[in-house]
């Protein structure tokens, strides 16, 4: 028993050094085994880009409310003879929608009767005026005989005092008649502006489109309830003109330096794949907006929609044009950030150069280094592959549009291998190389 346990440790044993020295000389191929990932250098068209996001937007938007309280009795008629309804092409005055009318009708009616009772109660002044003014001319007879007579046997002291009192009264009774002329006339005046009002009100009972356009949405249904407050409630949303649209987007504030009016914008939306929209920029908000301690400012970006294919509120991909090259050396933004040694690449960023950068002072020194920091950030190196060996080539970094960049150099030809990576070959016999995650007991 004892000699097959022998045996079976002694197999384990050799087995696990044949795994070793498997593992070894595979890692030892694998060594070996590294090709670079090439493309030719080409020539192209690139244009620099800012990239955002944005929202389709009519360019001139009317919010329809209601100023009165009540129950929506039913909606109005298009040109067509439909009902009011989204997309609906209204013009000015047309009728949208009617609200329950009766009690401002009933307002109306009452406020009527006050104005024919307060011309009624004007028509009385009057009647009371030219009564006193009746009165007056007799009272004034009388004191005028009473004056020629005057205390005397033929006329008492107290006949003449009560000729006098009748006189004066009768002047008086003539000014309190025509005031209550001008109070009637002005109670009249008051009587129809309650009028007005409530004829007002119940215009209001009659929705009304204010302007021409296209209807993009409807608040309200047939039987609902409006309740106007503070702030009058939205029944309907205009569009004046959806041949003009705007694209509201969010640019951020490392980008906004950028952005100018009349900017030439490109933009898609998922409506239409495929398919560039033109545009340009009207103007750039000053508004700025802080979401998640990021600032952005909206740029409107003007568009032409005379086709009318572009629908409101639709999500627009947005392309600023900053600048354009045409007919340029590029190569893959990777060909510039790889390097044969990895030490090289962390070179161009070691704190003695940039201290050495910070040694100038004043305004001469920092507009010195801006210059130069400017100068270093268009210089890079891309690595050419020629014969099996590598060959480094500095030079001038231009325009790129995030995914190629414009290069520029004295020894770069069309159509040179230029290495953007490495990647392991295949082993001996078409097998895969090993896996990362295999144990690398021994190295070389």
């Amino acid at each position: 028993m004892r000699r097959y346990v022998k045996r079976g440790v002694l197999g384990l044993i050799v087995l696990a050094v044949v795994v070793y020295l498997a593992s070894w000389l595979v890692q030892g191929n694998d060594a070996q085994s590294v090709q670079y990932r090439t493309v030719a250098l080409k020539r192209g068209d690139l244009v620099a880009t800012i990239s955002a996001t944005g929202t389709v937007e009519p360019e001139e938007v009317v919010n329809v409310g209601a100023q009165v309280a009540g129950r929506i009795l039913e909606f109005g008629q298009d040109g067509s003879g439909k009902t009011i309804d989204y997309g609906s092409i209204v013009e000015q005055g047309m009728v949208l929608a009617r609200i329950d009318s009766s009690l401002y009708a009933a307002d109306v009616a009452t406020t009527k009767a006050q104005v024919e009772q307060s011309k009624a109660a004007v028509i009385r002044a009057e009647a009371d005026l030219v009564q006193m003014q009746a009165k007056l001319f007799q009272a004034e007879r009388d004191w005028n005989r009473a004056k020629k007579l005057g205390p005397s046997e033929a006329l008492s002291q107290s006949d003449f005092d009560a000729a006098q009192s009748a006189y004066e009264v009768a002047k008086a009774n003539v000014g309190v008649a025509r005031a209550s002329i001008l109070q009637a006339q002005n109670a009249v005046s008051q009587a129809q502006a309650v009028m007005t009002k409530a004829q007002q009100n119940l215009d209001y009972c009659t929705i009304r489109s204010p302007v021409r356009g296209v209807i993009i949405d409807r608040r309200v249904n047939i039987g609902q309830t409006v309740v106007s407050s503070l702030n009058a409630p939205s029944l309907f949303l205009i569009a004046k003109d959806l041949k003009k649209l705007q694209v509201w987007v969010a640019v951020n504030e490392a980008d906004i330096g950028n952005i100018l009016p009349g900017q030439a914008v490109v933009f898609t939306v998922d409506a239409y794949a495929g398919q560039v929209f033109q545009g340009e920029v009207g103007k750039v908000r000053l508004n700025a907006a802080m979401t998640q301690n990021v600032v952005t400012y909206t740029v409107e970006v003007l568009t032409d929609n005379s086709d009318g294919r572009l629908l409101p509120y639709l999500t627009a991909n947005v392309k600023f044009m900053l600048s354009r090259r045409d007919n340029v050396l590029m190569v893959p933004n990777a060909a510039l950030r790889w390097s044969k040694e990895p030490d090289q690449a962390a070179q161009a960023d070691r704190p003695g150069r940039q201290g050495q950068g910070r040694q100038g002072s004043g305004a001469g020194g920092a507009a010195a280094q801006t210059e130069k920091d400017r100068e270093e950030e268009r210089r890079g190196t891309i690595w050419i592959l020629t014969n099996g060996s590598l060959k480094p080539i500095p030079v001038r970094v231009g325009v790129t549009d995030g995914t190629s960049t414009e290069v520029e150099s004295d020894g770069l030809k069309e159509g040179m291998q230029v290495v953007t990576g490495e990647q392991p070959r295949e082993t001996p016999g078409g097998s895969t190389p090993a896996s990362p995650f295999t144990p690398k007991l021994f190295r070389r």
